[in-house]
C-alpha cells in the first residue's frame, strides 16, 4: 500500500523556491532546505528527488508564475506604452523598498548556473524566448491599435525589451543611483515610437 504523504507539497516546494531564490543554489544546503521545507531528508527525496531536481522543479515554477504575472501586467493596461513603462517602474520600485535585494530568481540563475549547467541554460533561455513571445504580443496590439508605428519588427523589439529588462533586473541589484535608472528607463522605452 502507497503511503499519504504527510505535508503539503505545494507548500514545501514554494518554501524550497523562496530559500532557493534567497541564497542561490549553490549556497543552500539540504539542512537548510528541510528545516525550511518543514520536513526530514527520506520525505523531501521521495517528493522531490535530490537538490538538483528540487531546484528544477522551484524554476520551473517561479518562471510559469512570474510569466503569467508579466502577461497580466501588461494586459492590464490597454496602452502598449503605459503598460511596458508600469513593468519596468515596478522592477525599479522593487528595488527601492526596504530589505535585501532579492531580484528575479530565473535572472539570479541565469547568474549563479547557466554558465556552467547546460540544463539550467536552457529551462532560462526558454524563459526568455516565453518573454518575449508576451511582449511581442503586446507590442502588435500597439500596431494593430496605431499607438505605435507600423514599421517595427514586433520580434526584434520584444527582444530588445527582453533583453533590456533582465539587464535592468540585474543592475538594480547595487541600487544605483534613482536618477541614473530611471533616465535609462525613459531612454530603453524610447524605442517604443
Amino acid at each position: 500500500m502507497v503511503r499519504q504523504r504527510e505535508f503539503d507539497e505545494e507548500k514545501a516546494l514554494d518554501e524550497a523556491m523562496m530559500l532557493f531564490w534567497e541564497k542561490g543554489y549553490k549556497a543552500t544546503s539540504l539542512s537548510d532546505l528541510t528545516a525550511k521545507m518543514g520536513i526530514k531528508r527520506p520525505s523531501l527525496y521521495a517528493a522531490f528527488g535530490d537538490k538538483e531536481e528540487l531546484f528544477e522543479a522551484a524554476l520551473r515554477k517561479y518562471t510559469k508564475q512570474h510569466a503569467a504575472r508579466i502577461r497580466t501586467k501588461l494586459q492590464n493596461n490597454r496602452s502598449v506604452k503605459e503598460a511596458f513603462y508600469t513593468l519596468f517602474a515596478d522592477v525599479v520600485e522593487e528595488e527601492y523598498k526596504d530589505g535585501p535585494s532579492k531580484g528575479c530568481f530565473c535572472i539570479n540563475t541565469i547568474v549563479e548556473l547557466a554558465p556552467h549547467e547546460e540544463k539550467f541554460e536552457i529551462l532560462t533561455r526558454e524563459h526568455q524566448m516565453y518573454l518575449s513571445v508576451i511582449f511581442e504580443e503586446k507590442i502588435v496590439q500597439g500596431i494593430r491599435s496605431g499607438e505605435l508605428e507600423s514599421s517595427p519588427n514586433a520580434k526584434a523589439l520584444a527582444q530588445t525589451l527582453v533583453v533590456s529588462f533582465i539587464g535592468l533586473t540585474v543592475f538594480m541589484k547595487s541600487r544605483p543611483e534613482r536618477s541614473f535608472v530611471e533616465n535609462s528607463v525613459a531612454t530603453i522605452l524610447s524605442v517604443l515610437k
